[in-house]
């Protein structure tokens, strides 16, 4: 072989470093895994086994247990067999774990184990990452991406899935039996095959309608209407697919300046619509003592939850959704009747005043309701409403909605801002779990993984801002 680079022969005598340490490199990312797990506490953080017992076979510290899997998702090796593996035969392992190669269902049970304690270490790093003044600038990105769950959509129940394939199994007995009917009346030795094979299906059929029936029987008792086989927390989402999805729907609190996740939450709810105060407290909590600006999407408006952030200090960015039904047909919506605070009355687009007629209750909302005496005679009322009067309703905290809906306008940018923090951690996610994203099931494990998924995460930007000698140094401090 000419012109080639060539490799070793196998059989050649080699001399090899005389330590594991000399095949880490300084900068390797496992000596920061090794230096910000040994100085932690795992005794106050929750985790069990530090005490080990007097009597009976020793067990693995769980500071080894921890190591392997923050190696294992950084490097997208999440699964406990493959981590038996590569603890037996990756050098990176052996220096970090101390050549030890503990077996699968040893390492599952650690992580099914230690779920709070696991979530504290993911909190410590954040809060070693606040110590960098890395969060200086308090700028939050909220969103929320839906994961998939060992859950295969066929083993997710809903109500319409029920009817429809209760209808199905209903028409698929209807053309057998038509089928039978006409074998009947073709009597051969052949038709007598198909008519047995004919049977076998309606009978199958029948018992899967049984099925059905005591799932529906089941679905109806169900609080959250939605029954999953395999993971039981799992439900049904709707997705940019028309499938959907069925899974978790992961919120993250991001920093705009570093692509820091700062807080995050699993949960089986699929609407965003009341996350945004829990989330944007979860991140005020960790930049204690800073105005936070939180930025989120329209999905995230929500009246009490805008009002919950502005009592707690929060500024909150979230564009209102263009839902009216007004505009949609060329009318005036509400956002063309101009509020005036001092005599508490709107000035509608014809110059009319309408004043408050009455309040009540509507969803726990105290709304008041406006209208002017002039709409029957003024000369716009088809551009405005078809009926006898337009009514305008406003919320009792509605001024806090007009105050966001003025910063909005006077900082445009913020939505781009929100896109190009928060989308990015979600995508890197996801790439390193791969087509089946999480691995353990209900959503106590699943919180437990998503942890292990943000630390990694986390440390990787961390060592790419500071560097790995800085951060190694603020680990130890």
């Amino acid at each position: 072989m000419k012109r080639f680079i060539e490799g070793e022969d196998r059989t050649q005598i080699t001399l090899l470093p005389e330590c594991l340490d000399d095949y880490i490199a300084a900068d390797n990312p496992i000596r920061a895994v090794e230096v910000f797990i040994d100085e932690l506490d795992l005794g106050t953080l929750g985790f069990a086994g530090i005490n080990p017992a007097a009597t009976g076979r020793p067990s693995y510290h769980p500071a080894v247990l921890l190591k392997l899997y923050l190696y294992g998702y950084l490097n997208r090796i999440q699964s406990s067999r493959r981590l038996e593996r590569e603890a037996q035969r990756n050098v990176e392992l052996m220096w970090l774990t101390g050549r030890l190669s503990p077996d699968f269902k040893t390492i599952a049970d650690f992580r099914r184990d230690n779920g709070p304690a696991i979530r504290n270490v993911c909190r410590e790093f954040v809060l070693l990452c606040r110590r960098l003044n890395l969060f200086s600038q308090a700028i939050v990105a909220i969103d929320g991406s839906k994961f998939k769950a060992v859950n295969a959509h066929d083993r997710n129940f809903t109500q319409a899935k029920l009817d429809k394939r209760i209808q199905e199994v209903e028409h698929s007995i209807d053309r057998y039996l038509s089928a039978m009917e006409t074998a009947d009346r073709q009597a051969s030795d052949v038709t007598e095959a198909k008519t047995t094979h004919l049977h076998k299906k309606i009978e199958h059929l029948k018992q899967q309608m049984q099925d059905l029936k005591a799932m529906q029987a089941r679905l109806n008792e169900t609080p959250s209407g939605q029954i999953s086989l395999t993971d039981p927390d799992a439900r049904a989402m709707a997705t940019s697919t028309s499938r959907g999805l069925v899974g978790y729907n992961v919120q993250t609190a991001v920093d705009a300046t570093h692509h820091l996740i700062v807080a995050h939450e699993v949960t089986n709810v699929g609407s965003d619509r009341r996350q945004l105060a829990k989330m944007a407290k979860k991140a005020q909590a960790v930049m204690s003592g800073q105005k936070l600006q939180a930025i989120a999407d329209r999905g995230y408006f929500n009246g009490d939850d805008i009002l919950a952030c502005d009592e707690a200090g929060i500024t909150a960015y979230v564009p209102k959704p263009m839902t009216s039904e007004a505009r949609a047909q060329g009318r005036f919506d509400k956002s063309d009747f101009i509020y005036e605070q001092d005599t508490d009355t709107y000035r509608c687009p014809a110059g009319s005043q309408l004043i408050r007629r009455f309040s009540r209750m509507e969803r726990s909302l105290l709304i008041h309701r406006y209208w002017s005496s002039d709409c029957p005679r003024c000369a716009i009322k088809a551009q405005c409403t078809p009926s006898d009067y337009r009514r305008v309703s406003r919320w009792e905290h509605e001024a806090v909605l007009e105050t966001m809906q003025r910063r909005l306008d006077s900082t445009p940018g913020m939505m781009r801002i929100r896109r190009q923090t928060v989308e990015h951690p979600f995508g890197t996610i996801k790439f390193w779990m791969g087509a089946r994203h999480f691995l353990m099931r209900t959503l106590e494990h699943v919180q437990t993984e998503m942890s292990l998924h943000v630390l990694a995460y986390n440390l990787m930007r961390a060592i790419k801002i500071v560097g790995m000698g800085p951060l190694m140094a603020a680990m130890r401090a």
